[in-house]
């Protein structure tokens, strides 16, 4: 909880920031923009939260956006799929990549590292190639489903603002993610396999199925990020959807909390933490700082967030030794 309230206190104060140097941020178009996107990359940043829980990492996540992404109006457009079926069919993909992956990890003993790295240049080129580089869109047609990405629900009480649908999306699934984690006996094996993968294996958790799992989850949440990234979009280069996005997935589950070492994190926390990198990046642009300062700001921010972590944990380890110290005696 500690860990939540500290970025909480950093989100709000970037905002307050913001909002006094440029009015123009506390208006309903940029708040609904910067809600938007938050909520896009908070639901790819919730999947990345269950492999870094278990202590593994995934780099392919941008990747798996670019070919659901691509793929999806290449089937709907191109080749006159039904709607359900494409739909299907790319989100059955992103399930078969995670579980590829879960599979290298657990049963070949691969490093997560390597097999999601290796990930990240297949699949994007894999994308790129049944495209043939070519941008795929969804034209005019197919409103009712971009509804999913584009679609706003008006507020009764809030003249002018407009709730995007995807954080409706984001809130319903990280109720699920954070009830699976919290709730579950699955929760608890991910938590145990995060802080000791053999101490796990010795008390009889099956830690392979478990870490499986969490790469499926990962893939499937990033499935269904690609879908929400090209419908919001309208326009899929391949070339170009989901570059770094997995940078801003994995930055936004540790400034939330989540141990690179495994073995802890919240799923509110993420989502905070999804919301301090968009709001960051809103930021630079409101504050006139010029662009290509932008990732240099944002690491500096993350770097100070991971050393304040860890100093904080620290000290709280030192004065637990104390007290403890001083019960003994």
């Amino acid at each position: 909880m500690k860990k939540i309230l500290g970025i909480l206190i950093l989100l709000i104060v970037v905002c307050l920031i913001t909002a006094v140097s440029n009015k123009s941020f506390i208006s309903a178009y940029n708040l609904q923009n910067v809600i938007r996107l938050t909520s896009l990359f908070g639901i790819i940043s919730i999947g990345v939260a269950f492999v870094i829980i278990s202590g593994g990492i995934d780099l392919s996540i941008g990747s798996v956006i670019c070919l659901v992404g691509s793929l999806l109006p290449y089937l709907l457009v191109e080749h006159g799929f039904p709607v359900p079926v494409a739909l299907i069919s790319v989100m059955t993909l992103a399930v078969l990549i995670g579980l590829a992956h879960g599979l290298l990890i657990t049963k070949l003993k691969l490093q997560p590292f390597i097999v999601t790295l290796c990930g990240l240049l297949i699949y994007r080129g894999i994308a790129r190639g049944i495209t043939e580089d070519q941008t795929q869109g969804f034209g005019n047609g197919y409103t009712g489903l971009r509804y999913l990405a584009t679609g706003k629900i008006s507020l009764p009480f809030i003249e002018g603002f407009k709730l995007p649908v995807p954080f409706l999306i984001m809130i319903f699934l990280a109720i699920v993610a954070a009830f699976f984690l919290n709730k579950t006996i699955f929760g608890r094996y991910l938590k145990a396999i995060g802080n000791n993968e053999a101490a796990a294996r010795y008390s009889g958790i099956q830690t392979d199925s478990v870490v499986i799992l969490a790469y499926v989850v990962c893939s499937c949440l990033a499935g269904i990020g690609g879908i929400l990234f090209a419908l919001d979009i309208n326009s899929v280069q391949p070339e170009g959807i989901g570059n770094f996005y997995e940078l801003y997935a994995i930055a936004a589950a540790v400034l939330g909390g989540c141990s690179i070492r495994g073995g802890e994190g919240t799923i509110l926390g993420v989502v905070i933490g999804a919301a301090l990198m968009r709001v960051l990046r809103n930021s630079i642009t409101m504050l006139g700082i010029p662009s290509q300062l932008e990732f240099a700001i944002i690491g500096a921010v993350i770097l100070v967030g991971v050393i304040s972590d860890e100093l904080v944990k620290r000290y709280a380890q030192q004065r637990r030794a104390v007290l403890q110290a001083r019960e003994t005696l």
